[in-house]
């Protein structure tokens, strides 16, 4: 295991760090829209802003498990309420992103992590296991549920993931016909581990138009409500993602950036 003395991160100086398997590196900002923008998402926007700000505070918070729909703002809403915690207590808690293959080094993040005067969140994005892969959930059951090598009091993990139970479910798992609530109930298992579940779904059209306004209205650009329909028809889809997807179209044919 390394040696949590050994990393040369300073985590009390940066509002986010890239964590890669043995070592972290410093980001200057938090790239994320504000928390007012990402509509569509109100229940599950409330629910992870004041989780994140409870645990800023120093107060009982969640590990955070966000999943559903692609292109709902999964990632971006744990960014977004990490930064509105910043914002309301500065300096009181810092973003740590942990890239899917660097999962089985959480140990010695943990170790580093634990003895810092400050708030973490651990930000997986999009994990999921490969089927086969047993030590993977074992590991981050474990990590959740207090085992030897638990995360620290002042870190909490959120994880987004396109499925509620994480783990591949293939066809031939189905090796119990007369109990199939047990193999559900198995999947499921690391899910009910984290203590809020979000779920995100496909948005209905007028949440669509909804969130292509606040975009719109947030970088002045004009637009038609019959194009942005187009846009997503096009795509096969109506997601926060595609109204970004259109806004930067926008934007783009304005001649003006996207900051």
């Amino acid at each position: 295991m390394t040696d949590p003395s050994s990393m040369l991160a300073d985590w009390l100086a940066a509002p986010a760090y890239v964590w890669d398997h043995a070592a972290a590196r410093s980001v200057r900002r938090i790239e994320a829209p504000r928390l007012e923008l990402l509509r569509g998402i109100d229940r599950q926007k409330g629910e992870a802003a004041e989780n994140v700000l409870r645990l800023a505070r120093g107060h009982a918070a969640h590990d955070m498990l966000l999943w559903g729909a692609r292109g709902m703002g999964k990632s971006a809403l744990v960014r977004s309420a990490v930064l509105a915690a910043q914002q309301a207590e500065p300096g009181r808690i810092a973003l740590v992103q942990v890239a899917t293959d660097a999962v089985a080094s959480l140990s010695a993040l943990f170790g580093a992590l634990g003895p810092i005067e400050r708030r973490f969140v651990v930000f997986i994005d999009d994990l999921g296991f490969a089927p086969g892969d047993a030590m993977g959930p074992r590991h981050l059951r474990s990590w959740l549920d207090g085992g030897v090598e638990a995360r620290p009091g002042n870190v909490r993990l959120a994880v987004t993931s396109n499925r509620r139970a994480i783990l591949h479910r293939e066809a031939s798992e189905q090796n119990d016909p007369l109990n199939p609530r047990d193999a559900l109930d198995d999947q499921l298992a690391l899910a009910d581990r984290f203590g809020l579940s979000l779920g995100f779904h496909a948005c209905s059209q007028e949440e669509y138009l909804a969130i292509v306004h606040g975009y719109a209205e947030e970088h002045a650009l004009t637009w038609q409500e019959a194009e942005a329909l187009e846009w997503a028809k096009r795509r096969g889809a109506r997601s926060g993602r595609v109204a970004w997807h259109f806004i930067t179209e926008l934007a783009g044919r304005a001649g003006r950036p996207l900051s």
